[in-house]
């Protein structure tokens, strides 16, 4: 395995889009051939599953892992985003937790979500929030997505008065989801609030799984500040502060951008450079395990002189191989390793696709 062929886990930091938080792993790889698997939106954080290399044809298949996500949730407003760098479409009261809680458990499950407006689905071949920046009145359909846990993990309450215990009225909400692929956990905090008599908005979005790869595993986590109601809130207190200066000084800011972007890209902070350090030294090779959520077929390579042959993309032979490549089934992938009896290790040497007719061919090696 070459340098940049390779899965980067990295710790998107809140504000930054998802392509501007590859620049990191392009600069530390040294290649511009980087794929993602799946995107944040700028105002959230947390794990980004990049690859690289030849294992940018991996996208696809990690695209689809579920995902587990925590969320704050601000009740009393809607925007139209669904988040709060949206506009305040409507205002409501703020629920009681008992009510929240009822909510939480009947969007869980297996669910029909009409995702957000602002999203990247496409509508007659354009992105949904290309359509409505554009003034275009459309709809997007619901469709079946799956809500495998939610877990309420920290609550603020609201200044109500004479309410107790169950009754006292909830501000925030901070909870955990695991997802299916494709749900829109802004939608789902749109759809709670409705389901409990209130609007709400996304105040703050970490995504710390994807499959089997953690957060706390990623380049850059260290950077990433606690995430809890309080400093998701100030985050969000900051974004609006930022609004509210005059249009004068938004003009000479956005010259002053201006003028910054004709000078080329912004210089690497020391963050970056901290980031593209732990890039190089986390940087993994496709594990079996991953293989098999990929939803690949595995085999080993059965000895050094095998390895060798797959590697130069020789005929393939059974022989090759500790299993029969007849005994794995037809339209499937199969993943390839080399493993390491002395050294108890393994390393991904490509893969082989299986047609119809049952006939073998090389996918791609990595030598």
């Amino acid at each position: 395995m070459t340098d940049s062929d390779g899965i980067v886990l990295l710790a998107k930091r809140p504000g930054l889009t998802s392509f501007a938080s590859l620049r990191n792993v392009k600069k530390a790889l040294n290649t511009t051939k980087v794929g993602h698997t799946g995107t944040l939106d700028s105002f959230a954080e947390g794990l980004l599953v990049v690859c690289a290399g030849k294992l940018t044809k991996l996208c696809g298949q990690i695209t689809a892992f579920d995902k587990t996500y925590e969320a704050v949730i601000h009740f009393g407003a809607e925007t139209d985003t669904c988040e709060y760098t949206g506009k305040e479409i409507r205002k409501a009261s703020i629920p009681t937790e008992s009510s929240l809680r009822q909510a939480v458990e009947k969007w869980t499950g297996d669910i029909q979500q009409k995702p957000p407006l602002y999203s990247a689905i496409h509508v007659d071949g354009k992105r949904a929030s290309d359509l409505v920046r554009e003034g275009k009145t459309f709809d997007i359909p619901s469709r079946p997505v799956t809500v495998f846990s939610s877990e309420i993990k920290e609550l603020k309450y609201g200044d109500g008065e004479g309410c107790e215990g169950s009754d006292r009225l909830v501000e925030f909400a901070r909870i955990e989801f695991s997802v299916s692929k494709g749900t829109y956990i802004r939608s789902l905090a749109r759809d709670i609030a409705e389901s409990c008599g209130s609007a709400a908005y996304l105040t703050g979005l970490f995504r710390t799984k994807i499959g089997n790869f953690s957060v706390k595993e990623s380049a850059g986590y260290s950077l990433l500040p606690s995430f809890n109601i309080e400093n998701a809130f100030k985050k969000e207190s900051e974004y609006k502060e930022v609004l509210s200066i005059s249009d004068k000084e938004k003009e000479k800011d956005k010259s002053e951008e201006e003028l910054k972007g004709k000078k080329g890209p912004r210089p690497f902070s020391e963050e970056d450079l901290q980031v593209q350090k732990e890039i190089l030294e986390t940087i993994q090779e496709l594990t079996t395990e991953t293989a098999s959520l990929c939803g690949f077929e595995t085999v080993y390579l059965s000895n050094k002189i095998a390895a060798d042959s797959f590697r130069n993309g020789k005929p393939l032979r059974n022989a090759m191989f500790t299993k029969s490549l007849y005994d794995f089934p037809s339209e499937c992938q199969i993943a390839v390793f080399e493993k390491d009896d002395f050294m108890l290790e393994e390393s991904f040497c490509g893969l082989i696709n299986k047609n119809a007719a049952g006939k073998v061919s090389y996918g791609f090696v990595i030598n």
